[in-house]
Formats: structure tokens, sequence, C-alpha cells
């Protein structure tokens, strides 16, 4: 699935990363502990998260994640996106909660990490 995609899905608003919407995630997984992205997350995934810090953004550069979405509208600082920037990380914001954002994601195709349907 596209980033594009994921935008459209979660209604979502993007932070930074415009120019790799185009880009194709092999998978998404949602998490607030870093330890579990870290064991878990595949390259090109999609992160799902609640957490709005630098920590998840240089979490997600070790783990080679594709995109961050922030979830529930949480809004990270502007330090939070500079860094996205920087990494060329795409971010994008919903409001919808960890749970309905997987699901619908789900629900529009995209696999767990797992390979799981």
């Amino acid at each position: 699935m596209k980033v594009t995609e994921i935008n459209d899905i979660l209604k979502a608003t993007i932070l930074c990363g415009e120019d790799r919407l185009d880009d194709t995630v092999s998978g998404a997984g949602s998490a607030d502990l870093m330890e579990d992205v870290l064991s878990a997350a595949t390259e090109g995934c999609v992160l799902l998260t609640g957490v709005v810090t630098e920590q998840v953004i240089r979490t997600a550069k070790v783990a080679r994640v594709g995109a961050i979405v922030f979830v529930r509208g949480k809004q990270p600082a502007q330090k939070v996106i500079e860094l996205a920037k920087s990494y060329d990380l795409p971010l994008l914001l919903t409001r919808y909660s960890l749970f309905v954002s997987s699901g619908r994601l789900y629900m529009g195709g995209l696999r767990g990490l797992d390979g799981s349907w």
C-alpha cells in the first residue's frame, strides 16, 4: 500500500514527507513502546503510535520504518517534525484512535507485520 493510500484511509494530515507519498509500505504495526517497535518492525513498514516524541523518530530510523502515523490527533512538537524531515521520514497525523486506525488499514488491505490477514 502506498503512503498516499494510508493518508486517504485515515483522513490524515501530512506533517512532512509530501515527496514520499508514492512510497510503498510493506506492512503495518501499532505500538507505543519503542522496544516493541525495535523487536517487531520490518523495513519499510508504517508505524502507528500515540507517542509523539523525538525518541519515536530515532527508533523508527534505526528500525528502518517507512512512515509514521500519529494517532488520536496528538500533535508533535515542531522539533519532532524537523527531526523526521532530516531523516526523510514521512509523518502523518490522524484523529482516529490506534485501534480504529489499525482496523481501517487492515480493512483496506494492509497486512500486519506478522504477515497475517
